[in-house]
């Protein structure tokens, strides 16, 4: 897997954060139709995201033991910071898009 992929992982895990988010919401800001970008595909394929139904709220989503525990190995492993992680991301996404 490239370190692109690896470093947007990082990013979707760390912005979904501590708390369940609506499915529709995380699928409208993650998903890609690009082949080279398949982070939102790879992070469930390796179990980091766990689904949920909620009365009220729908279809839910939240970092899995597996995906909190990912995020907190390579964060504590000096992975860049979120902010160059961001800029990363844009570039990875300038650079799929052209190519």
């Amino acid at each position: 897997m490239s370190e692109t992929v690896e470093i947007l992982i990082l990013d979707l895990l760390e912005w979904m954060g501590p708390s369940p988010r609506p499915y529709a919401e995380v699928l409208e800001a993650w998903r890609t139709s690009c082949p080279r970008l398949p982070v939102w595909e790879d992070a469930n394929d390796r179990g980091f995201i766990a689904r949920h139904r909620a009365p009220r709220r729908g279809g839910l989503v939240s970092l899995s033991p597996a995906g909190a525990e990912y995020l907190r190995k390579h964060r504590s492993q000096g992975a860049p910071t979120r902010l160059s992680r961001e800029r990363q991301r844009r570039a990875a996404i300038g650079r799929a898009v052209k190519g």
